[in-house]
This record gives structure tokens, C-alpha cells and sequence, in this order.
């Protein structure tokens, strides 16, 4: 049903009330109703609570039966009379399902379906029973058992379910459109789109479909095409509940008021016959529920939340004299059914009691229904003790059951199988070195192993994602004994797995179910993904990156613009930054600072991923300074308020992230010098102490940036070098304050784990009062604090283990060139005056925006991982939504997490590396509009970079100022390639192959045909892309390039950079135009561009069927154009 409107005293049921930790007896259930009530250890009645015996059910007439309590203090949420035996079923906001049988109501079986979302609706089943939760569909046996569990899209918000038939199942919730679900495969099989969304209630007739709406509006729907056939607009406020019987629809809702919302007590009531409103019914009672009761007449049954229940006919007068009242526990009644039979009414309160009213005293809840199983007792006999410490006992006192049946042990051979030791793998150098000869092959010892000595693993080493055990080593490598640690399964290292079709069948969507894109980590040097996500969610970087453009051909700006382009239009699939890093492989400044790994070192882990990836943050802020640094600052980009120390050399990325400041060198002869400068990061600086005190983040990030340190320089006043005391005084804070942590040994890894401790346990006796110092806190401690009794809204324990980094740190520039920094919360207030007046007084807030972790594995080598707290407009571009919400970037592997996961560090296996902080409020100062840089000149003609080329062998005519392509003109495309790398695979013991990782491709040639005007079929772009990488086969067979092509000083074709072509592809994708051509989805991976669906025709597609290998270009141009084509190349 629709809560919109109701009471606002169920606001007071927040989830923290029912607590699995400490279930106790809730304050405002009423103590006379669990008189003489058993409660078993999890607070839930053992017997149901019969009625006083004066009570004496009259044939006929409704009287109240029998009372339950299903939850003690927790809020039923919705009640079901099973449809196929006598039974009630239950579910709490706790998401707790209880079933109680026969009138009686003696407890059947109770379990838990979800752990945090109530649940919203119950349909029963032959053979289990149905439970919907906000977005989570789960179909359990009657005792409990999960016959399977949907999960839904995180964004859904579901609220009603209806069973067409006995295999199709419809659900519907506040989003625009309705899901069907094959029971029977357990399958997503159509998606109907709402008009209006908000379907929060569904019925069915022999005619059509009924759906309730938020809005008021009833709509009926084909049964076959699901389009509205008609729409009734009968509340203007919201809809309660509604109901249909043979060719009458009565609803009930909210009507709009001065004030608000207010419960409508009239029934709007409709004749299906000739689709028209019908003379509204009066009642007495606020309407919240209603149902048909057609027993001798249509009666309708009108159900208020104060417990008012009035009986009278659709088409006449309510009567004041049908009206009888429910004596609920709660306040108010949350739920209501009617059994099949009509001779039974459910319903439920806010204090987690369930009323059962019947119209005779032994009802029964449906027409016909099954016997129900039971489990059975326990038919074991009290038997004497032994004394196990007699040597002498006899074993054949241990009583056995006498059977002829074959026994568990007797395990038959047909059912068993050996299983051999697998053969190892086979190097990957002698598959690279090796050459066959027929089927046999032949390469030369690596001198890898001993002779005829192969080892063998106890295990298997199955490389899957979630089924080895992970062994960490300590921050300084292998200097301590490395112990067994359990890293969580998310946070494991991805791999993909490649088959014959590549990564057509590979299921990104198990991995990440968001809408946002994850980054493949196949290519070389990947291990930067997480820091360009980190990048991607910087707002203003994000536009300021875009928005660049310039002829520079290793641009890392521009070719992080691209990748950051790629990530907008993706909806979900992964992309890969090839071309980014491509770029970064050719810097000069990447390859001296060992940014560049070997693909064995990438492989085998070797490289230090923590120190790696402080560096890669260094040099990638410094790179980008730099190439924006000579540009002109866009005045869209310059901040609200301008920046007083932004000089006009500098670039945006300063503005950003740079921190002017004063460094002062005084030598012990009394001179001073001063030297300004600035920085675009800091590096953490730990105390030498090891007392253990308490330390905070704040104090240690204010020893970071303002440091102090003694050391040897140069004094012109003594003319020699001296020991002298440099300190560093700051001038500005940046609008992004980010931090290398620097945890690299042993020594820092232990003050984390010092900090977090004593962290924990402040917290600890913050929450619970005077505790010793030195007392161990058991579970049963804490569930003390978490009761109603002690201290509310306490956070979980795992909450505060392993954390000591801040959510928020404040900041404020002192008159005397000081800083004061300290650890702020949102329920603090501001130290130095109010935040509106925090550029007036210096003072700054910095909020945590993403943090960059190493993930210590030794199995797999390590990985890096990123918690980024992602914004509202990035959601609202994403999933029409806005708010902000944590998520874990693991590679293409994204999950929502709580915020206190992103700053819990468990240093065995979990160690901090990157922290970003950003000032509040930052995206206010800047204008974050995005202008396309590409502009139509880059498909006019150009000049080749080869030196020996010839007008002759031009085989395109490049695009005239009035043959510019429009929206929907179509252009032929195909693209070749050259392998980089080869393919690395092994040999399984049944000689197949598996492929370990693909070869790298590099486009070598691209050419795009007109589609249409008057030179419709003539190329306008053929252009062969010049590589400076090494090229392993130049696949001339089907690429048709031969070695010196791409070469500038030999080749005599045309000639450009991957940049400039590339800039002509983005410019046609980004006016619209469509694409035609075989084997377009991997042209446009390798190329690196993501093109929408709708504007690609790819032929491969097109004469596919079913279930049907894919068709060669070669079959379709023999086929249809009787054309042979390759045949030239194959020639040569």
C-alpha cells in the first residue's frame, strides 16, 4: 500500500528500535497483553494470545478471535492469508516473516528475509511463498528455506508484486516502469514502461490490469499488451488502497488541503461496465484500508488506522451502527487481509501484534485446503552417561540402530571419480619461443626449473575471484612471518577471463551493477585506475579537463579528457584507457621516476604498489599544472571570488590544488632567508614517539604542513654550509588539500594501528561511560549500549574499529602566518565563528572525498583500490537521482559501501596510501559548464607526416566546408590493426587452450567512406596512425600493412597521429552521424571510443540468427555483392 500521508507518529519507528542485537520489551507495547506469554531468547511470543472467554463469537457477525504477538515492538509491515493451507503470514518493517497456523495462530516458523529493508508484500505459492522487499525478491519454503533470491537494481524502490498466473510475476514500485519475472528461470523477461510511475498497489480481473499510483490515479491495462486502456483520476492527493469485484472499483486515498494531505472520507467508487464514476459512498471512519467481503452481498469493508472497521454496501449508505473497532496494541494498524474464504480478517499493529476477527468460531481460512507438514518430534531416548575416561568401556554400549539399508559410507563407485593431480602449467616463455611442426611443438628450455623435477601444489590454485585464502604480508615486504588474514571478497584483485568469443561473453554486470563505468585492468601499467576515478569525480577537474584541447600529440590533458568523455557516456560497461596511457608511456619524466612497469614485474607484483601510486599522484598533478600552465586560464574556470594569489602563468590546476608558502632557512648565526614556493600535495610526517598516546589526524596533518625539520644548508653569511632550522609557514590553502600517506614500514603501519586502537577505545567510553582502561569489551557490553535503556543512536562497533582517519578537518590561517587544524564533525560547531563566515574569518572545512588504499595480497601480487564519495550531479547525470553515496572502485569491479568502510584501515591487509580532501562547498566557486573543444575544421584536409609521400598515392578526398556530415547521415567505417604484444595462453591437461591475457592491438590504419551526396561511396578519411612502440606482426594477411608504413621517414602513405584521427572519429560520434560496418564493437574498443547503440549498424549484427555463429565480412561481400575480398592481400 501507499504510506504517503499517514500518521506522521510511524516516524517514530526508526530501524534502530528493533536492533537484532538486544531485543528487549519496546515502552510502548502495552504489559497486560504478554501476561502468562513464554518470550523465547530473541523476544518473539512461543503461544498465541487467546481472547478473554466471556468473548463469544456469533454466527455471522465479525468478533476478534485470537491476538499474536509476531515481533515484540517492531511494526508489522504486512499480513497474507496463505492461499493453498491454513495458515497467516507476517512480515515486520525488520524484514522478519512469521507464519502462524490454523485460527488458533500457533507459531508454524519464523526467520529472517532481509537484514535492513521491511518487507512490502507476501504471496504464497504451491510451494513456497513470495517476499518483496524495496529491491530484493526472495522465494522461500514454508519452514525457511531460500528457494531463490532476486536481486534488484540498487535504484529500484518497490512496492507491489502480482501473479498473472502460476510462472509470471509483476512488480512494480516508484519508478516509471513495471518488471516481469519468469518464476521459472528466475529471469528478467519484459520491462513496461508507466506513464506515471509510483505503482504502489496491483489487482487483476478476467478484463484487465489494475494499478494503483501515488498520484491518485487508478489505470487499467491489456492484459496482453499492458497499454492503458482507461485511467481514473480519483484522488487528487494520494492513493490508500483500492479494490475491484466483479464490475465495481472502490478506492480510497488523500484529497489536497491548505495544510497538506488529508484522509478523503468519501469512497470514490466505479462502474467498469461503462467506465464512469458512480455517486461517491460517505463513511464514517477514515479510510486507510479496504476490501471486498462478497458473501451474500458485495459488502466492502472500510479499515481506518485508529482501528475503525465499518461494513456497508458499495451502492448505498454506510450505516453508523456497522462500525466495530480492533483494540490494537499500537496506535494504529499498519496492515489488513481477508482469507479466501471471507470468514477471517487479519490485521496487524505498530507495536508488532496481529488481531484475528471471524465470523464463526472455527473458521477456516480458505476453501479447500492442503494438510500442512509439521516437523517431527524428537524420538530420541534418554540414554545413561558413559564414563569415557575407563579404558576398559566397551564401544558396543554405544547404542546404533539396527537397518538393512545400505549405509551413508557405502558410497557406490558410480558415484565417486578419481581425481588426478593436474598438470602445471606450461611456461609462458616456452609458448612464446615455441614453433610446431603438425601438431607437435618445439621450444628451447627457459632453465625455469631442475630437471625432471616438477613441483606440485598440496592445493589447487584455482585462480577464481572468491576462492582462495589470502595470505598479507606486512607493509616492509617479507621481514616478518607473514600470517593468514582474510581479505573481504570486493576487495580481492579482478581478473577477467577470456574464452573463444574474447570479452563478448564475460559478465561485467555480476561485478558492478551501477551505472557508473569501471576501468579494465588488462593493460599495461593499469595500476592507476583507481586514481584517474579519483580524478573522474573531482568536478571541477573533471570539467576543466574536458573542456582542454591542443595540438601537443602526448597530451595526457587531452587524452584524460577522452577518458573522461568515455566514462560520461558509458552506462554501466567498463571502458579502457589505452590511449591514456599509451601517452603516459611516452613521457620522459613517467620512465625516469619508475612509473613505467615491466609486464613481468606488473604480472608477478614485484613493483611497490603503495610507493607507485604516491608518485604516479605527484607526477600526474604536476604534469597536468604543466600542460595547462602555458594556456590561457578560461574565465569560466577563474572562481567566483577570484584568487589573490593566482598569478597569470598559472593554470586552474593551481588554483585547485596548489599551496603557497613560505619556507624559512634561520642558521644558528641569526640569518634568515625566506623562499617562497608552493606545492600541489602533501606527504604525511609521523611523530618519532612511541608512547602510544593519543594522537589526532588534525595534529599530525598540521606537523605535516607546517614541518619543522634540522638539517645542512648553505648560509651566506657564514659562507659555508651550517646546520640550520627550516620551517614552512603557509600563505594559502588549496581548494583540494591532497595527501600521501606514505605508510611504507613497518614503523608507520604500527602508529595507525596505535592511533586506531586508542581511537577505539575513546570512542568506546564516549558511548558508554566510565570503563577501565584495560577491560576487554565482549559483545554483551556493547549490546548493553545499544539498549532503549542506555545510550541511543550508539554506532556499531564494527563502525569504529580500524578508524582514526576524520570525515572533516577544519582549518584557519592565524594572523601571525600559523595554522590551526582540528578534527570537525557536523554536529560540532564551528570553532572560530559561523560557516558563512568562513572566508571572512580563514577558517575552512574539508570534507573526505576519496581515499586511495593498497590491498596486500601475496597470492596475487597486491592491488590498489580507491572509497570515493561520489556527488550529486554525477548521480543525477547517472541515474536521475541526487544524493551522495560512498562506492568501492576496484578496476571494473564498483560497489556501494558505507561511509566508515572508506576510512577503516585494517593494516594487515588494508594499508591507506591517498587521502583527498576538498573544501566545502568547492563546486559553488567555479563555473562547471562543459563546451565540446572539437570543432569541424579537423576534418578539412591536412598535412601527412610522411616525408616521402606522393600525390599519386592519395586515396581519399577529404571533406569540402558544404559536405560537413548532420544528424543521421550515414558513414562507412573500418579500421586495421597491428599487434603489440602477443597473446599469452596455456595448455590445459585436456589441450585446450586458455588465454591468460589477450594481445595488445594499436590501430594502424582507419578509413571512413561517404554515405550518401554525390561522391557517396569515396573515402574522405585514410589515414595509417604512426606508432613510436614496438610492433611484434604487422597481420599483413588481413591488414594489408607492411613493415615501414607507419614509419614517417620510409612510408609513403598518409600519414597522421592517433590523436588527430582520433579528434575526426569523436567529431563525427559527437554530431550524430551513423556508423556502418563489420566487426564495429572491437574496432571502436581498440580505438578507444565509446559510440552509442543507436548509432552504430554493424552488419555482424545485422545477419546474425540465433543461437548461429557470427558471419566473416568475407561470406556477406561473396553472398550479397559477388565480391571477393583479401584476395589481393592473400595474394602477396
Amino acid at each position: 500500500m501507499n504510506f504517503e500521508g499517514l500518521d506522521p507518529g510511524l516516524a517514530e519507528y526508526a530501524p534502530a528500535m528493533h536492533s537484532a542485537l538486544d531485543p528487549v520489551l519496546d515502552a510502548h507495547l502495552n504489559p497486560s497483553l504478554l501476561q502468562n506469554v513464554e518470550l523465547d531468547p530473541e523476544g518473539v511470543a512461543l503461544e498465541a494470545l487467546p481472547v478473554q472467554e466471556s468473548v463469544h463469537i456469533m454466527e455471522g457477525v465479525y468478533s476478534e478471535l485470537h491476538s499474536v504477538v509476531a515481533e515484540v515492538g517492531v511494526p508489522v509491515s504486512v499480513s497474507h492469508f496463505d492461499l493453498h493451507e491454513e495458515m497467516l503470514w507476517v512480515g515486520s518493517h525488520g524484514g522478519h516473516a512469521t507464519s502462524f497456523f490454523g485460527p488458533t495462530l500457533e507459531r508454524y516458523s519464523s526467520f529472517q528475509v532481509n537484514g535492513s529493508d521491511d518487507i512490502r508484500q507476501i504471496q504464497s505459492l504451491e510451494n513456497g511463498i513470495l517476499f518483496l522487499t524495496k529491491n530484493n525478491l526472495k522465494y522461500m519454503a514454508r519452514g525457511g528455506l531460500i528457494i531463490f533470491d532476486y536481486l534488484l537494481d540498487e535504484s529500484e524502490d518497490m512496492h507491489s508484486l502480482l501473479l498473472t498466473d502460476s510462472s509470471t510475476l509483476l512488480i512494480g514500485g516508484l519508478q516509471n516502469h513495471i518488471l516481469e519475472i519468469d518464476l521459472n528461470t528466475v529471469q528478467e523477461t519484459q520491462k513496461y514502461t508507466v506513464e506515471t510511475p509510483g505503482v504502489t498497489i496491483m489487482r487483476q480481473t478476467n478484463r484487465f490490469f489494475f494499478c494503483g499510483h501515488t498520484s491518485g490515479k487508478v489505470s487499467l491495462r491489456d492484459l496482453r499488451t499492458f497499454k492503458v486502456e482507461h485511467e481514473f483520476d480519483a484522488f487528487s492527493g494520494s492513493l490508500s488502497d483500492f479494490d475491484v469485484h466483479g464490475n465495481l472499483l472502490a478506492t480510497c486515498g488523500f484529497s489536497s488541503r491548505l495544510t497538506g494531505l488529508a484522509c478523503d472520507r468519501f469512497l470514490k467508487v466505479y462502474d467498469l461496465r461503462m467506465m464512469r464514476a458512480i455517486t461517491p459512498l460517505q463513511v464514517h471512519v477514515d479510510p486507510a484500508f479496504l476490501r471486498f467481503i462478497p458473501t451474500y452481498t458485495s459488502r466492502l469493508a472500510i479499515i481506518s488506522q485508529s482501528g475503525q472497521c465499518q461494513f456497508c454496501e458499495p451502492t448505498g449508505l454506510a450505516n453508523p451502527a456497522d462500525i466495530f473497532h480492533v483494540n490494537p496494541v499500537g496506535p494504529l494498524l499498519m496492515t489488513f487481509d481477508v482469507s479466501a474464504s471471507k470468514q477471517a480478517l487479519a490485521f496487524g499493529d505498530s507495536e508488532g501484534c496481529v488481531h484475528l476477527w471471524t465470523d464463526s468460531p472455527e473458521p477456516s481460512f480458505n476453501p479447500y485446503s492442503r494438510e500442512t507438514e509439521f516437523a517431527l518430534p524428537c524420538l530420541v531416548d534418554s540414554l545413561p552417561p558413559l564414563d569415557w575416561s575407563q579404558d576398559l568401556l566397551p564401544l558396543s554400549l554405544i547404542p546404533v540402530p539396527l537397518t538393512t539399508d545400505t549405509l551413508l559410507s557405502d558410497w557406490p563407485a558410480a558415484n565417486s571419480a578419481p581425481a588426478p593431480r593436474r598438470a602445471p602449467p606450461v611456461d609462458a616463455e616456452i609458448l612464446r619461443t615455441m614453433k610446431k611442426v603438425g601438431f607437435i611443438g618445439y621450444a628451447p628450455n627457459p632453465r625455469t626449473r631442475l630437471r625432471n623435477q616438477i613441483p606440485y601444489r598440496l592445493k589447487e590454485s584455482d585462480s577464481e575471484f572468491d576462492s582462495f585464502s589470502q595470505v598479507t604480508e606486512s607493509p616492509i615486504g617479507r621481514e616478518e612471518e607473514p600470517h593468514l588474514h582474510m581479505v573481504s571478497k570486493k576487495y580481492r584483485k579482478v581478473t577477467i577471463k577470456y574464452s573463444k568469443l574474447g570479452l563478448e561473453d564475460f559478465d561485467f554486470k555480476h561485478y558492478n551493477k551501477t551505472l557508473f563505468a569501471g576501468l579494465e585492468p588488462h593493460i599495461p601499467n593499469a595500476y592507476c585506475n583507481c586514481m584517474i576515478q579519483v580524478l573522474y569525480f573531482l568536478e571541477p577537474v573533471r570539467c576543466l579537463i574536458q573542456n582542454h584541447l591542443c595540438q601537443k600529440e602526448f597530451c595526457l590533458a587531452c587524452e584524460l579528457g577522452f577518458l573522461f568523455h568515455m566514462l560520461d557516456l558509458s552506462r554501466g560497461d567498463p571502458c579502457q584507457g589505452s590511449n591514456f596511457l599509451r601517452a603516459f608511456r611516452t613521457i620522459p619524466e613517467a620512465s625516469a621516476l619508475g612509473l613505467i612497469l615491466a609486464d613481468s614485474d606488473e604480472a608477478s607484483g614485484k613493483g611497490n604498489l603503495a610507493r607507485l601510486i604516491q608518485r604516479w599522484n605527484r607526477f600526474i598533478l604536476t604534469q597536468l599544472h604543466q600542460d595547462l600552465q602555458e594556456l590561457e586560464v578560461p574565465q569560466a574556470y577563474r572562481g567566483a571570488g577570484g584568487s589573490s594569489f593566482c598569478s597569470s602563468g598559472d593554470s586552474v590546476i593551481g588554483q585547485l590544488f596548489s599551496c603557497e608558502m613560505e619556507n624559512c632557512s634561520l642558521c644558528r648565526c641569526g640569518s634568515e632567508t625566506v623562499r617562497a614556493s608552493s606545492t600541489l600535495l602533501f606527504t604525511l610526517s609521523y611523530p618519532e614517539d612511541k608512547t602510544g598516546k593519543n594522537c589526532d589526524f588534525a595534529q599530525v596533518l598540521k606537523r605535516s604542513i607546517c614541518l619543522e625539520q634540522n638539517t645542512q644548508a648553505w648560509c651566506d653569511n657564514c659562507e659555508k654550509y651550517q646546520p640550520t632550522i627550516q620551517t614552512r609557514n603557509i600563505r594559502h590553502l588549496p581548494d583540494i588539500l591532497v595527501i600521501n600517506c606514505e605508510v611504507n614500514s613497518l614503523k608507520e603501519a604500527d602508529f595507525w594501528r596505535m592511533q586506531a586502537e586508542v581511537a577505539f577505545k575513546m570512542a568506546i567510553k564516549k558511548h558508554s561511560g566510565e570503563i577501565s582502561k584495560n577491560k576487554e569489551f565482549a559483545l554483551a557490553d556493547w549490546k548493553e549500549l545499544g539498549s532503549p535503556e542506555g545510550i541511543l543512536m550508539c554506532p556499531s562497533i564494527e563502525e569504529l574499529k580500524n578508524v582514526w582517519l576524520p570525515f572533516s578537518i577544519q582549518m584557519k590561517m592565524t594572523k601571525n602566518k600559523g595554522l590551526d587544524v582540528c578534527n570537525w564533525t557536523d554536529g560540532d560547531e564551528m570553532q572560530w565563528g559561523p560557516a558563512r563566515a568562513e572566508e571572512e574569518h580563514g577558517v575552512y572545512v574539508y570534507d573526505l572525498m576519496a581515499t586511495v588504499v593498497h590491498i596486500l595480497d601475496s597470492r596475487t601480487g597486491g592491488s590498489l583500490v580507491a572509497h570515493i564519495k561520489v556527488g550529486e550531479t554525477y548521480h543525477q547525470r547517472k541515474e536521475g537521482v541526487t544524493h551522495q553515496q560512498w562506492y568501492l572502485f576496484n578496476d571494473f569491479l564498483i560497489e556501494p559501501i558505507d561511509k566508515h568502510e572508506a576510512v577503516q584501515f585494517d593494516m594487515n591487509w588494508k594499508v591507506p596510501a591517498i587521502l583527498y580532501y576538498i573544501k566545502r562547498n568547492l563546486n559553488s566557486k567555479y563555473n562547471l559548464n562543459i563546451k565540446n573543444p572539437i570543432e569541424a575544421s579537423v576534418l578539412l584536409a591536412e598535412a601527412s607526416l610522411a616525408r616521402k609521400q606522393r600525390k599519386t598515392h592519395t586515396t581519399f578526398i577529404p571533406l569540402m566546408l558544404n559536405e560537413m556530415p548532420q544528424v543521421g547521415d550515414l558513414v562507412g567505417l573500418d579500421a586495421e590493426f597491428v599487434t603489440l604484444n602477443e597473446e599469452e595462453a596455456e595448455l590445459r591437461s585436456d589441450g585446450t587452450k586458455s588465454t591468460i591475457k589477450p594481445s595488445q592491438m594499436s590501430v594502424a590504419r582507419i578509413t571512413c567512406v561517404r554515405g550518401q551526396g554525390p561522391n557517396e561511396g569515396i573515402p574522405f578519411i585514410d589515414d595509417y596512425i604512426s606508432t613510436q612502440e614496438q610492433v611484434v606482426d604487422y597481420l599483413t594477411q588481413y591488414s594489408g600493412i607492411k613493415p615501414g608504413d607507419l614509419d614517417a621517414k620510409i612510408s609513403s602513405k598518409h600519414l597522421t597521429t592517433l590523436k588527430s584521427t582520433y579528434l575526426k572519429l569523436r567529431f563525427l560520434i559527437d554530431i550524430g552521424v551513423k556508423f556502418v560496418g563489420h566487426g564495429l564493437q572491437k574496432d571502436f574498443r581498440v580505438i578507444n571510443l565509446m559510440v552509442p547503440k543507436d548509432q552504430v549498424l554493424d552488419t555482424v549484427y545485422l545477419f546474425h540468427m540465433p543461437r548461429k555463429r557470427m558471419i566473416s565480412l568475407r561470406f556477406l561481400a561473396w553472398y550479397f555483392l559477388d565480391a571477393a575480398v583479401f584476395s589481393s592481400v592473400l595474394a602477396l
